[in-house]
């Protein structure tokens, strides 16, 4: 099986591989625009990003499943929290799509997002840290360490994996 997965981001890429770890598979990483705003604010925009890199890993990959997996945050009554959706696309089928885990950011953050800038720049500075996106992301500094970017996606990917086969 050949897998395309539309981002070259290593947290991201281990999830995929991680989530279909009994298929003999191919992995191809591909950088897919995700024709939505570098910033998705909201959950259509972030489901809508995902689809769009998976249908664009699919037709630029030429394999058998498109993988697109986007970060993103939603605005609530609570404050602004992160969000992370999946899809997967299989040719001549409607999209599989997953959400995951979701937890606030604080304020300082938030503003910043809302500001108009976009959450990895500010990450590094808030944490210190070079590549938090590429690593642990948010989803890990505000976690202490309890929950990985790639776990976070990995939990995605296998919401998504367990619709395919279900669905197969």
């Amino acid at each position: 099986m050949n897998i395309i997965i539309g981002t070259k981001n290593p947290a991201k890429i281990k999830a995929v591989q991680a989530a279909f770890q009994l298929y003999e598979a191919e992995f191809h990483a591909l950088d897919i625009p995700s024709g939505v705003q570098d910033q998705p604010f909201s959950d259509e925009e972030t489901i809508k990003g995902a689809i769009n890199r998976a249908y664009g890993a699919l037709a630029a990959g030429k394999g058998e499943i498109g993988i697109g997996l986007e970060g993103g945050v939603q605005e609530t009554a609570y404050g602004l929290f992160l969000c992370n959706w999946g899809a997967l696309v299989v040719e001549g089928k409607p999209p599989i799509i997953a959400g995951g885990a979701r937890i606030p950011l604080p304020d300082e953050v938030a503003k910043r997002l809302i500001a108009g800038e976009e959450l990895g720049p500010v990450m590094e500075i808030f944490a210190k840290k070079e590549d938090i996106r590429k690593k642990e992301g948010a989803v890990g500094v505000f976690t202490n360490g309890q929950v990985s970017r790639a776990d976070m996606f990995t939990h995605v990917m296998k919401l998504l994996v367990g619709q395919y086969e279900y669905q197969k």
